[in-house]
């Protein structure tokens, strides 16, 4: 089934699916820590099972940054350029036959692509970068409880499998960017109007794209100013990356990292309630990684 019958069928069947572990007593969640951005998507991602698990042979794939900020690599605004060029890499080696890297950036897409330091390393792992380009939205339906029709990216309805790579930040008024928050680059419109009732927006999204895996990047965190941030002061090097196939239990992982609660990100909650992943991290198994080296 191509993905997009596979979303329509998601989106009119009356069961949830829960994604998780598909062997007894594989671990659902992975943390890895030390070490270099490469290493950690690595381990992390072997650990869960391998990214063949997630992308087979001959899948056209959307890896999604958040690659929204005209900012440089060193202010953790965007996700780190060597985290998204491993995730490329390891898509290619499960066998994929094209690699997508995209956003619809919040600033000048030319210069955001540039800086961020994204594009360079995403093509040079073998991934296409394309710009967005706003001829490509289409009104679709979500069916939503808020987002009942809203543009949807070309792209992300036509791929096989997407990989949610995005990172985590202070967020003026969501609290955090994690996953769900990154999914907003996925559509068109006036975006900023979900902000209005963003936990139950970024809901319908999560439950429109469920991508196949998402890897938080967590190597260097904004801990205020977000999400443009600008100020080095409040960049912290933490060396980490969160891994899973359930959007919302990686996104109450991130949020543990940051010293909050699940249930505080609006989003987390709304999620869980709707049955599209589990933020109660008792009831999850959870490897945690060691890596070592740069």
């Amino acid at each position: 089934m191509k993905r997009r019958d596979f979303l329509k069928f998601l989106m009119f069947s009356p069961v949830i699916l829960r994604t998780g572990a598909w062997a007894e007593g594989q671990p659902e969640l992975v943390v890895a820590s030390g070490g270099g951005p490469e290493g950690l998507v690595r381990r992390a991602v072997e650990a869960l099972g391998g990214m063949g698990k997630f992308v087979k042979r001959g899948d056209r794939v959307l890896v999604k940054p958040n690659m929204a900020w005209d900012r440089g690599p060193q202010y953790a605004a965007n996700t780190n350029p060597r985290v998204v060029a491993e995730v490329v890499r390891l898509c290619l080696e499960a066998g994929a036959r094209e690699v997508l890297v995209l956003d619809n950036s919040c600033e000048d897409q030319r210069r955001v692509y540039k800086r961020s330091g994204i594009a360079e390393a995403a093509q040079a792992a073998g991934a296409k970068v394309p710009f967005v380009d706003p001829r490509r939205f289409r009104k679709v339906r979500i069916g939503g409880k808020v987002l009942k029709e809203w543009e949807v990216y070309r792209e992300a309805l036509e791929v096989d499998r997407i990989v949610n790579v995005p990172v985590l930040k202070h967020h003026s008024l969501a609290r955090l960017t994690m996953g769900m928050k990154n999914l907003m680059g996925l559509i068109g419109g006036r975006r900023a109007q979900l902000h209005w009732q963003l936990g139950e927006a970024l809901a319908d999204l999560a439950a429109f794209f469920r991508p196949q895996l998402v890897v938080l990047d967590a190597t260097k965190v904004l801990t205020k100013g977000g999400p443009q941030g600008g100020n080095l002061k409040f960049v912290k090097a933490m060396g980490m990356v969160v891994v899973g196939s359930d959007q919302v239990a990686v996104d109450a992982m991130g949020a543990r990292l940051f010293g909050l609660e699940p249930e505080e990100i609006s989003y987390v909650a709304a999620a869980h309630r709707r049955g599209l992943g589990e933020m109660d991290l008792r009831k999850l198994r959870i490897k945690r990684v060691r890596c070592e080296g740069a």
